[in-house]
């Protein structure tokens, strides 16, 4: 069994997670990307676009490719970087949105209701990491909501069931910020000492708990 900072199948303890969680406090979801297992192999721009049923255009997850570059003497470097919505705490397309179609729910999702959309366009203007997109096929805008669809039902988002590298973790924002920190500790203790230690009782499931994949915090 690896330990090395790759390595992010383990569970926290319930005593460990309540130091960092608010019992009286309501979950909030996050995303995190690993940017050293992404491969670019687009599975989840895949599963997203038919997991929604989006035509040619509009991507909820969109794989950014920089490079290739070159690192060393005859050596290149690719990276490539998932990019979906932040879900901002002051979300500027939610303020933008002249009708209220777009709405930020009390667990952090932000999602667009194209019930009342009028397809201003409004929310891509504003925001600043081009989440909000264009469907031509409908007018509307349509933009990342976590799957809201499926994580109310204790599913994963599509674009985290199918992605072969565990690129991408989904839970509540303290479980994972907390597995996080512990993760770049053993790398900065293997960095100054040449060796990591285990985290004793630990067991083996990953951020994105098959028990309950969602609310893991």
């Amino acid at each position: 069994m690896s330990y090395e900072y790759g390595f992010d199948r383990f569970h926290l303890g319930e005593e460990r997670a309540s130091r960092v969680t608010l019992k009286s406090s309501t979950p909030k979801y996050s995303m995190k990307v690993n940017m050293d297992r992404c491969i670019g192999c687009m599975s989840c721009e895949v599963s997203c676009k038919k997991e929604h049923n989006l035509p040619v255009g509009p991507r909820r997850m969109r794989v950014i490719q920089v490079g290739p570059y070159f690192v060393k003497k005859g050596q290149l470097r690719t990276v490539y970087l998932p990019m979906n919505c932040f879900h901002c705490d002051d979300a500027a397309c939610v303020k933008a949105c002249p009708t209220g179609s777009m709405q930020k729910r009390s667990d952090g999702v932000v999602f667009n209701d194209p019930n009342t959309c009028i397809g201003c366009k409004s929310c891509i203007q504003a925001c600043p990491f081009g989440s909000p997109q264009f469907n031509d096929a409908t007018g509307k805008v349509t933009k990342c909501d976590y799957c809201r669809h499926r994580i109310d039902k204790g599913l994963l988002p599509a674009c985290v069931t199918l992605c072969p590298t565990d690129a991408l973790w989904f839970g509540n924002i303290n479980r994972i910020s907390t597995v996080d920190r512990e993760k770049t500790a053993r790398k900065l203790t293997e960095h100054l000492f040449g060796f990591v230690t285990p985290p004793s009782g630990m067991g083996t499931s990953s951020v994105n708990d098959t028990d309950n994949p969602v609310k893991v915090g």
